[in-house]
């Protein structure tokens, strides 16, 4: 009989493993009396459940694992007795086998994908494609083929776009796993070599090197000069320095202050160390992100939401078309199989087939014009969701800032205070004496650098930084300064690297020239005053008293106050005799333009949240620089979510501007939160730890240049330039979009409305039919083609710009839209009714008399469109030929109609015969009153907005006056 075993180990007995009742008797599995030994076999207990309780603590240790918070909150040879690992010689080769059978290996687990006919056959399930597939069956029932093979041609080409756009599936988790190096370093059977990291279990012994990737989760034990690279999972631009003793777990604790741990994932930029694996695969916390990943779904946009309101709606049109159709067939005295056959070919006729490809037409050219500014969408109907963006979630490293270190502030012993501009590793910039320039202060600042630049090991060779990013802005600024080659000044002796402990970094050197030798040093401000005897003072030494040791320390906790990183920097003949120079003040400062794009979305409605994982000193300061309001009860921390629950937490999202130490659980809450509060979130991110909440997002943006390739998998938007300025470009992009599809179903609708009332009409009443099949067919083809689809084609408004985000609560179909297409198919209506009766003066229907009928439809939806292009500005004020596309499928319509009514082989097609030029000029008048009634409706909006607009005005100043009146006489 097959017995599960699932393996715990406890700290009051490491010898038992765990215990599954079995039959009634308690199965066990036996730990060996040697470190790391487990037997195979599995014998009955022979102890009660009360002895095994008095003989195991509960210690919070589940599974054969330690999640980081407990290994970390344990002396390294506590974890590595609870793993019954031996640092010395680690884990026999018989007993790993063991472990993998009841751990598993160290990989992610993947749903399988669905097959390709599966992914395209899902591209119908779209409520708007279902109303057209019934169109069609209806019309193919019916013997309308050339209904039915246009309504399924536009689906056809509607579902292939889709799915074409789908083939770019989703590969965040494929990249992730990529972040998992293929191979490690392991000691096992006292021998160190290389082992497939899928393999590793816990309780191995891991080495670490420069450059290694972490292969498992490590509780470390040993760390020589260690430092790793946590941007992807804390955001912090500075690689985390590593050491071996405990770190306390109290409920304020999180992962970035893990100082004893090494997570899946990161990269080792410094030192060497050594680890015991406590976590892997899923259970890592590379894991706990990867199965974030895979329960989270993107949510549909609202535009989809908009489509699938409109398929609903005109569900119900066609029903309801037909039961009024049939009450009034029957009061008529129709044969009911008659009604029935009008009503069905109408309500068919009512559903715009030509809708899915205008949207996917409009959203492929945004797109296309986003490419243009530097964005890179990946999904359809992602494009028009930026318009409807009512927070974004921003990054901070990376995103609002390069991710780049700068020198931005200098103070030198001599009192000088100097700020430098440029942003990042670019020869970009100049020091800004705020004092004035003089020789002197100029030469204390360029001693300063100078002394910087030599103790010092980083290189920039053509912009990119080969080093640590501290030491890159160091080597920046000194170049900004033209200080070039310092280096190649000096002899390098000897070099004591920056250590934890120390918190400095020591050069001996020899100036090649005058051959004196120095002590070059830099490092925490506080260790380098302990270590300085005098300071410079107008080229003279002065001793270093305790009163100016407590100024120096004071500018400094200043600059920390403004999020910088200060590094004091002094030189001497010994490294008990230094002499201070000065303090640099650094930091990873916002990009150009960032600050003024967070002004502007600001302006038109969007709020702006920072979201980083970096500390509250650094967070606030950028977020002051960019813009955002920074005040007591809007800045919260990882931490502080902790401790609330979700109801507090909806209380709050909406006013707090940033949230600082958060992991990528706190985003994916932040992001939820805010959906549940109805807003629509942009998420920008660039990490690992940006990824979960950049799918969970309406709108995930990743950064193009500095971005991880499992962020840029994650997103729904890139951006190539890295500019957080190129987000307003796609809001506005978005606002466009949805603006021109607005206008193409205001076109539609109306067009539609017209259709379906002239021939319900004629037929209702027994009148005559004023257009034949062919006209009809001619009318949709021409009509329902180039026109229409070049309204989505129109150029960004700048008015639309600066509009809110639109509510995505109110339909596509508007009270106002309707009332603007019952307008304009009024007027068709009745100037189409009056051709054609004035014509048919003798009661027969003949060629000219469908000629004009349908020259004068087709001219009316020419005007109709071109009225279309605007809901609220004049064609005039928007220009003719602004949109060319428009102009030129206007153009070839008239072609068109001309070909119909004069070449011979049309005539006898369509029935048409020529007519006078007379007859266009009265046309050209006639159907021009569309355009004319449409431009008078708009005055009217625009004087009705205004008088609002002043009324409101008004109100607020009144209620000012009021309120002050209030105020005096309560004085």
């Amino acid at each position: 009989m097959s017995m599960k075993i699932s393996a715990r180990f406890h700290r009051g007995n490491p010898h038992i493993v765990d215990e599954k009742m079995q039959n009634g008797h308690a199965t066990s599995v036996y730990i060996g009396e040697g470190p790391g030994v487990v037997s195979s076999s599995c014998t009955t207990s022979e102890k009660t459940t009360s002895e095994k309780q008095s003989t195991i603590p509960d210690t919070g240790v589940s599974g054969m694992w330690l999640s980081g918070r407990e290994g970390g909150g344990l002396p390294w040879e506590e974890v590595a007795r609870l793993l019954l690992a031996d640092p010395n010689v680690g884990l026999p080769s018989r007993e790993v086998v063991t472990r993998r059978q009841l751990v598993g290996y160290n990989e992610f687990s993947e749903t399988e994908d669905d097959p390709l006919w599966k992914k395209y056959l899902g591209q119908f399930k779209e409520p708007l494609i279902l109303l057209l597939l019934a169109s069609s069956f209806v019309s193919l029932c019916m013997g309308q083929f050339d209904d039915a093979v246009v309504i399924t041609l536009a689906i056809v080409i509607v579902a292939t776009v889709a799915f074409i756009q789908e083939l770019r599936t989703d590969k965040a988790l494929e990249e992730l796993k990529k972040q998992v190096p293929a191979t490690c370093t392991c000691l096992r059977d006292g021998n160190v070599r290389e082992y497939q990291a899928r393999e590793l279990v816990p309780g191995d012994i891991v080495h670490l090197n420069i450059g290694d990737r972490v292969p498992a989760d490590l509780r470390l034990f040993e760390a020589s000069d260690l430092s790793i690279d946590e941007s992807s999972f804390t955001g912090e631009t500075e690689p985390a320095p590593k050491m071996s003793s405990i770190v306390g777990t109290g409920p304020y604790s999180t992962s970035g202050s893990m100082h004893n741990l090494a997570y899946m994932g990161t990269f080792v930029r410094t030192g060497r160390g050594k680890g015991i694996v406590i976590s892997i695969g899923e259970k890592s916390q590379f894991g706990e992100l990867f199965r974030m990943m895979q329960d989270e779904e993107a949510p549909r946009t609202p535009l989809q939401n908009n489509m699938d309101e409109l398929a609903k709606k005109l569900s119900i049109f066609s029903f309801g078309f037909i039961g009024i159709v049939f009450v009034l067939g029957l009061y008529q005295g129709i044969p009911i199989h008659k009604i029935f056959n009008i009503a069905v070919s109408l309500a068919v006729a009512a559903i715009p087939e030509g809708l899915p490809i205008v949207v996917t037409m409009t959203l492929c050219l945004g797109i296309r014009r986003m490419a243009q500014r530097s964005a890179l969408v990946k999904g359809l109907h992602t494009v028009e969701t930026l318009g409807c963006v009512t927070t974004v979630c921003s990054d901070k490293t990376g995103t609002l800032t390069k991710n780049e270190m700068t020198v931005t502030s200098i103070a030198t012993s001599e009192g000088d205070e100097c700020h430098m501009t440029g942003v990042g590793y670019s020869t970009d910039g100049e020091v800004v004496f705020e004092s004035g320039y003089s020789e002197l202060a100029y030469e204390a600042v360029t001693k300063l650098l100078e002394t910087g630049a030599v103790c010092n090991n980083a290189q920039i060779i053509g912009g990119q930084l080969l080093g640590q990013p501290t030491e890159g802005a160091i080597l920046a600024a000194a170049i900004k300064h033209r200080i070039y080659n310092a280096r190649d000044k000096y002899q390098r002796l000897e070099e004591i690297p920056f250590k934890s402990e120390t918190k400095t970094m020591s050069v001996k050197v020899k100036n090649k020239r005058t051959g004196e030798v120095e002590w070059l040093v830099k490092g925490a401000i506080e260790a380098v005053l302990r270590a300085c005897t005098h300071y410079h003072q107008n080229v003279a030494l002065l001793p270093l008293s305790q009163e100016k040791q407590h100024q120096i320390l004071s500018a400094s906790l200043e600059r920390g106050r403004q999020g910088l990183r200060v590094l004091g920097i002094a030189r001497g003949p010994s490294l008990s005799e230094l002499s201070y120079m000065g303090m640099l003040g650094i930091m990873d400062p916002p990009r150009e333009g960032a600050r003024s794009s967070v002004t502007t979305l600001q302006s038109t409605g969007v709020k702006v949240k920072m979201v980083t994982g970096d500390a509250q000193e650094t967070a606030c300061a950028i977020s002051q620089a960019v813009g955002l309001h920074v005040h007591p009860g809007t800045v919260f921390s990882g931490d502080q979510m902790d401790n609330m629950d979700d109801r507090v937490l909806l209380g709050l999202v909406q006013d707090a501007t940033v949230f600082y130490r958060v992991s990528p659980r706190h985003k994916l809450r932040i992001i939820k939160a805010l959906q549940e509060c109805g807003e629509i979130v942009g998420m920008t991110g660039d990490g690992v730890n940006d990824v979960v909440a950049l799918k969970r997002a309406n709108i995930g943006i990743s950064m193009g240049k500095m971005g991880s390739a499992v962020s840029k998998e994650a997103a729904d938007m890139i951006l190539n330039d890295d500019d957080f300025t190129t987000i307003l470009s796609a809001i506005e992009e978005g606002k466009c979009i949805f603006h021109n599809i607005t206008n193409f179903v205001q076109f539609q609708v109306s067009t539609s409305l017209v259709a379906l009332s002239l021939i319900a009409l004629s037929t209702l009443f027994g009148l005559p039919s004023p257009l034949n099949p062919m006209q009809i067919l001619l009318i949709n083809v021409i009509m329902d083609g180039p026109p229409a689809l070049t309204l989505g084609m129109e150029p960004i408004d700048d008015d639309v710009k600066v509009q809110p985000p639109r509510d995505t609560t109110k339909d596509l179909i508007t009270k106002k839209l309707i009332r603007n297409c019952v307008i304009s198919a009024s007027v068709i209506i009745c100037g189409t009714l009056w051709v054609f009766r004035s014509e048919m003066s003798d009661g027969v229907v003949t060629a000219r008399d469908t000629t004009m009928t349908f020259a004068c439809f087709v001219m009316y939806d020419m005007f109709n469109a071109m009225s279309c292009r605007s809901d609220t500005k004049s064609v005039l004020e928007i220009g003719i030929t602004s949109n060319w596309y428009l102009f030129v499928a206007l153009t070839a319509t008239m072609g068109c109609l001309l070909c119909v009514v004069y070449l011979p082989f049309l005539q006898w097609v369509f029935q048409t015969e020529g007519i006078h030029i007379s007859d266009w000029m009265y046309l050209i008048c006639l159907t021009s009153t569309v355009l004319i009634v449409s431009e008078f409706r708009k005055f009217l909006d625009r004087r009705h907005e205004c008088s609002s607009a002043i009324f409101s005005t008004k109100g607020f100043w009144s209620s000012k006056k009021s309120l002050k009146t209030t105020w005096v006489d309560d004085v």
